[in-house]
C-alpha cells in the first residue's frame, strides 16, 4: 500500500532524501551541545576559567547556528517533497480515473472521488511531511542521545529504558482503538460531499419544492455525524499528550532523585548531571515526536487506503496488443449478445440480441423504461463490454479496435449530455478542436442551434455557466448534437437527445441528417414515435430482448407493443386491445 503511494514521489525523491540528510546533520550537531555545556560548567564556571567559557561558548554558538541552518533546510525540503507528493498523487488519481470504463466508475460515487482527491490527499501530505522530518531525526536522536547519556552515567541511563517500553505499549493500544473511527469518518465525509454536490447541482429543484430547510437539516445531520466520530477519535488520541507528559516527568523525578545522590556522593559532576538531563529531554521529546507521528499515521492510514484503492483500480476495458487503427464504415452487427451490469446477477440486462445495421442506415430504437435501450447502445463504443456474444463495427469485433479510434468514430448524444464552462465555440470544439468558425456554424445549423446562438450578444463566444445552466434544456440538446456532428463520425447515436425540443425542430434535425450526412449510420433512441417513424428500420425492446424489428408500417401490423405506443401517442391515448 505505502509502496504504491511512494511511486508518485518521482521527481521529488531528491528533496525527500535531502530532508533526511539535513535532519541527520541537525541531530549530529545538537548531540555535542550538551556535552560542551557540561564542560563549560565543570571546567569553566566552577573552575572560574572565563577564557575557557568564552572559547567553548563560541563553539556552542557556531554549532547552534549550524543546527538552525540544517533545521531550516530540512523543513524547506520536507515541504517541497510533501507538496510534490500530493500534487503527483492528485495527477495520478485523476489520470487513472480518465482511463476507467463505466463499470469502474460505478464502484465510486463522484463525491467519494472528490474527497479522495482533496481531504484524503491533504492528510497524506501532512503525515508525509512530519514523517520525513522525524524518520531520521527521532531515531538518530534517541540512539545518539542515549549513547551519550550512557557514556555520561550508565546506571542513570537505565531509568530511560524502563519508561520507553511502557510508553510504546500505551501508544500501540491507542492506535489500535482509534483507527476504526477514522475509517468511518472518511466514509461520512463522502456522504457529506454527496449531499453538498446534490444540493448545488439541484438547487433549482430544491427551491421549487421549498426544500431549503429540509436540506439544511440533512446537512446538519451529516455534519454532526462527522463531528461525533471525530470527537470519539480525538478523545482517544488526546490521551497521547498526558501519557507522554507523565512519562517525561516520571523520568525527570527519577533522574533528579538519583542524579542528586550521585552528585552529592561525588560520582557525578554538576555539569554531567546537567548534560544528562538535556540528553534525557532530547530522548523524551523525540519519543513525543514519534508518538505524534503515530497519531498522524493513524489518521492518514484510512486516507492512504482510500487513495491507493483508486490508484490500484485497473480499467476493465483495454486495447488489444495490435489494435485496429481505422474504421472503414458504420456497419454494426450484434451476434448473440448478452449483457449484465453485475456479473453475479441471475438475470441479464440484455439477452439474445441479434441484428445487423448497414452503413448509412437510420435505425430507431424504442422501448419502455428499463427495456435496455441505453445498455444496448453503450456496447457499440465499448463503454461496457458484452458479457457474452460479440459486437461488430465495420466487420470487426469492437474489442479489436484501438479505444480512441473506435470512440472517435462513434458520436453519442445523451438526453442529459453535459456542457462545460467556457464559450459555446469552445464546447462545440470538443468535437473537433481544429474546427473553423464556418464549420462550427454549419453543424449548428444542422442541429437547429444557429438561430438561437445568433440571438446572443456574443454569438458563438457567449460564455456558458457550469453545466450550461444559462441555456434551456432544448438549446443544450441542440448544442450537444452540433458538437457530435463536428466529429464527422461514422456512427451517430442519439439517446433520447431530442426529448426537450419541439416536434417541428426534431423533424428539421432528422431531415438535416438525411440530407447532410447520408453515409453516417444513425441510431435514434426515443420514446416518441414521431422521432423514429421515418427510420429505415425500428428495433422494439422489451425487458432486455428484441420484441420486433421492421419499418414503421410493418411494426404497426405485426408488433403489439409498438402499436400500443403508437395508439397512445398518435390517437390521443386510445389503446387498441387485440
Amino acid at each position: 500500500m505505502y509502496k504504491k503511494l511512494m511511486q508518485s514521489l518521482r521527481q521529488y525523491k531528491k528533496p525527500a532524501y535531502l530532508t533526511m540528510l539535513f535532519m541527520a546533520l541537525e541531530v549530529a550537531v545538537e548531540i555535542f551541545i550538551p556535552f560542551l555545556m557540561a564542560k563549560i560548567i565543570d571546567k569553566g564556571l566552577i573552575a572560574g576559567d572565563l577564557s575557557y567559557v568564552l572559547k567553548i561558548g563560541s563553539l556552542m554558538f557556531v554549532l547552534a547556528c549550524f543546527s538552525m541552518l540544517f533545521g531550516v533546510l530540512g523543513g524547506k525540503f520536507s515541504s517541497d517533497a510533501a507538496v510534490g507528493l500530493s500534487t503527483n498523487l492528485r495527477q495520478d488519481i485523476y489520470e487513472n480515473i480518465q482511463t476507467f470504463a463505466f463499470d469502474n466508475i460505478d464502484k465510486y460515487s463522484s463525491s467519494s472521488l472528490i474527497t479522495r482527491l482533496t481531504t484524503d490527499i491533504t492528510n497524506i501530505q501532512m503525515a508525509f511531511q512530519m514523517v520525513l522530518k522525524t524518520i531520521i531525526r527521532a531515531p538518530f536522536m534517541i540512539a545518539f542521545a542515549f549513547a551519550m547519556a550512557a557514556y555520561t552515567n550508565l546506571k542513570l541511563s537505565l531509568t530511560i529504558l524502563i519508561i520507553v517500553p511502557i510508553v510504546a505499549f500505551i501508544l500501540i493500544g491507542l492506535i489500535y482503538r482509534v483507527h476504526p473511527y477514522f475509517i468511518k469518518v472518511f466514509k461520512k465525509y463522502d456522504r457529506l460531499n454527496q449531499t453538498v454536490q446534490e444540493d448545488i447541482n439541484g438547487v433549482r429543484v430544491v427551491k421549487s419544492f421549498v426544500r431549503e430547510e429540509k436540506e439544511i437539516e440533512k446537512f446538519k445531520v451529516a455534519s454532526a455525524d462527522i463531528k461525533n466520530l471525530f470527537t470519539k477519535a480525538e478523545k482517544i488520541t488526546a490521551l497521547n499528550a498526558p501519557v507522554m507528559q507523565i512519562a517525561i516527568y516520571s523520568c525527570l523525578l527519577l533522574v533528579y532523585w538519583f542524579g542528586a545522590k550521585y552528585v552529592v556522593g561525588g560520582t557525578m559532576s554538576t555539569g554531567e548531571l546537567t548534560s544528562f538531563i538535556t540528553y534525557m529531554m532530547q530522548i523524551l521529546s523525540s519519543i513525543m515526536m514519534i508518538s505524534m507521528i503515530f497519531v498522524m499515521i493513524v489518521i492518514s492510514e484510512a486516507s492512504v487506503e482510500r487513495v491507493t484503492e483508486v490508484l490500484n483500480e485497473k480499467a476493465s476495458l483495454s486495447n488489444p496488443e495490435n489494435p485496429l487503427m481505422t474504421i472503414e464504415n458504420g456497419e454494426i452487427e450484434f451476434r448473440n449478445v448478452q449483457f449484465k451490469y453485475n456479473e453475479l446477477s441471475e438475470e441479464a440486462d440484455l439477452s439474445q440480441i441479434n441484428f445487423t445495421i448497414k452503413s448509412g442506415e437510420t435505425i430507431g430504437i424504442i422501448g419502455g423504461t428499463g427495456s435496455g435501450k441505453s445498455s444496448l447502445i453503450q456496447l457499440i463504443p465499448r463503454l461496457y463490454d458484452a458479457t457474452e456474444g460479440e459486437v461488430y463495427v465495420s466487420g470487426h469485433n469492437v474489442k479489436d479496435y484501438d479505444l480512441v479510434t473506435l470512440r472517435d468514430q462513434i458520436a453519442m448524444v445523451l438526453q442529459k449530455n453535459t456542457l462545460f464552462s467556457g464559450t459555446i465555440s469552445d464546447n462545440l470544439k470538443w468535437g473537433n478542436k481544429e474546427a473553423s468558425k464556418e464549420e462550427i456554424q454549419r453543424v449548428a445549423k444542422l442541429a437547429q442551434a444557429d438561430e438561437f446562438v445568433q440571438g446572443f450578444p456574443d454569438n458563438y463566444e457567449t460564455v456558458l455557466d457550469q453545466g450550461g445552466s444559462n441555456v434551456s434544456g432544448g438549446q443544450k440538446q441542440r448544442l450537444t448534437i452540433a458538437r457530435a456532428l463536428l466529429k464527422q463520425p461514422k456512427i451517430l447515436i442519439l439517446d433520447d437527445s431530442t426529448s426537450a425540443v419541439d416536434t417541428k425542430t426534431d423533424a428539421y434535425i432528422r431531415k438535416a441528417f438525411i440530407e447532410e450526412i447520408p453515409n453516417t449510420t444513425k441510431i435514434i433512441v426515443s420514446q416518441r414515435i414521431s422521432s423514429i417513424q421515418d427510420s429505415d428500420r425500428i428495433i422494439v425492446l422489451e425487458e432486455g430482448k428484441i420484441d420486433g424489428i421492421g419499418t414503421h408500417d410493418e411494426l404497426l401490423k405485426n408488433n403489439k407493443i409498438y402499436k400500443e405506443v403508437y395508439d397512445s401517442q398518435i390517437k390521443g391515448g386510445t389503446i387498441v386491445e387485440e
